[in-house]
């Protein structure tokens, strides 16, 4: 039985096996961090309606009221929940800055524009200044203008 993790019974004393289909929906119900929880895809199935997509997959819902009337928007994300993975156009019709999809209210990207890149801290890629110990840990010595603090100074 492959892709089973063994759990204890104490109804029986003995070992049952929960298949890893079953534990990714028990991790579902009560962990946000690796996708949606069971209750946002709940709420997302019966009150949600699907507006768009960006183009890195994360799909965006609205449905229903909030206690100030506007309608309550949200994202699915496409792999791990990183807020810093919406990008500026979707970012504004989450918050309600423009009422439409950004395809037909926002005008076509500049040339000047960057293309989005992701938050890269906590990863081999983030940014590592040179006296970061990731970096080596060696820094350039300090210039004549610098004096160290002495308590009897």
């Amino acid at each position: 039985m492959s892709g089973e993790l063994p759990i204890s019974s104490v109804a029986n004393g003995g070992a049952e096996r929960l298949s890893a289909a079953a534990m990714g929906i028990v991790k579902n119900i009560f962990t946000w961090w690796e996708g949606s929880t069971f209750g946002t895809w709940l709420n997302t199935v019966r009150h949600g309606t699907r507006v768009g997509e960006d183009s890195q997959g994360n799909v965006y819902y609205e449905g229903g009221k909030d206690p100030n009337g506007l309608t309550r928007r949200w994202v699915i994300y496409n792999g791990a929940n990183d807020a810093s993975r919406v990008p500026s156009e979707w970012h504004g019709w989450l918050h309600h800055s423009i009422d439409g999809p950004p395809e037909s209210n926002l005008p076509p990207p500049r040339i000047w524009e960057a293309e989005f890149t992701p938050n890269l801290t906590g990863t081999p890629k983030a940014y590592r200044p040179s006296g970061a110990i990731e970096a080596g840990g060696r820094r350039q010595m300090a210039t004549g203008d610098y004096e160290a603090w002495t308590p009897d100074a």
